[in-house]
């Protein structure tokens, strides 16, 4: 069966976040501040989910345009676990989190509360095997290390790299993971490549979209 958890406080979020992926994110909004203190307090994680639509931060009413309503918030169906490994407050009102996805969910109820956060009732999905990368894949791996590479060279402060060791070079579904963080795609595309079950088909995908874009520098 299952492990479900209930009540668990979403990070709706423009981008989309992996298992295994890193997400450093500052924190202003009243209905988040408390929330991201009280998971960090207790070592608890959040959910970040992708906003299909609607804004990530909340507007006041006074600023809104007396003849238009915002969007209603539209949240997918699968999210990612994120567990805080840094928090620091520059100022009162502020804080800089650093987060690391861990688990994916599936979203079974959610409820917006008064104050705007929203939380849900989730079912945890079944982690990607660990896969070995079959040798017509094996050039993902290859350029996935040359960006590591370049990045890092151009990257003076190691936690303001968008890949955070641990690195699992022969892992299909770690690998296709990072390329679904790094690829100049749509949101809506990561987040499909993020909720297909099967690894080995994620970096095969992956893999195409590789080819593409370099048909597409080539032309």
């Amino acid at each position: 069966m299952p492990l479900s958890l209930h009540q668990l406080p979403l990070f709706p979020l423009q981008t989309v976040l992996c298992p295994g992926g890193w997400l450093p994110l500052r924190v202003f909004e009243v209905r988040y501040l408390d929330m991201v203190q009280r998971c960090h307090k207790a070592g608890a994680p959040f959910g970040v989910v992708h906003l299909k639509q609607g804004h990530e931060v909340a507007s006041a009413p006074r600023t809104r345009s007396p003849d238009s309503e915002p969007a209603a918030e539209e949240l997918e169906n699968v999210g990612t676990l994120a567990t805080i490994e840094a928090l620091t407050q520059p100022q009162p009102g502020l804080l800089h989190i650093q987060c690391r996805g861990t688990q994916r969910f599936q979203i079974c109820h959610t409820q917006k509360l008064r104050h705007g956060l929203w939380v849900a009732d989730v079912e945890l999905l079944p982690a990607d095997l660990a896969v070995e990368i079959t040798p017509d894949l094996r050039h993902t791996t290859r350029s996935l290390q040359s960006v590591v590479d370049t990045l890092t060279a151009q990257t003076p402060d190691p936690m303001q790299m968008p890949l955070q060791p641990p690195f699992h070079w022969n892992d299909a579904g770690w690998v296709a993971n990072r390329w679904c963080e790094l690829l100049p795609v749509p949101a809506d595309l990561r987040q499909r490549l993020m909720a297909l079950d099967n690894p080995l088909v994620r970096l095969e995908l992956v893999s195409d979209i590789l080819e593409q874009l370099r048909l597409d520098a080539e032309r």
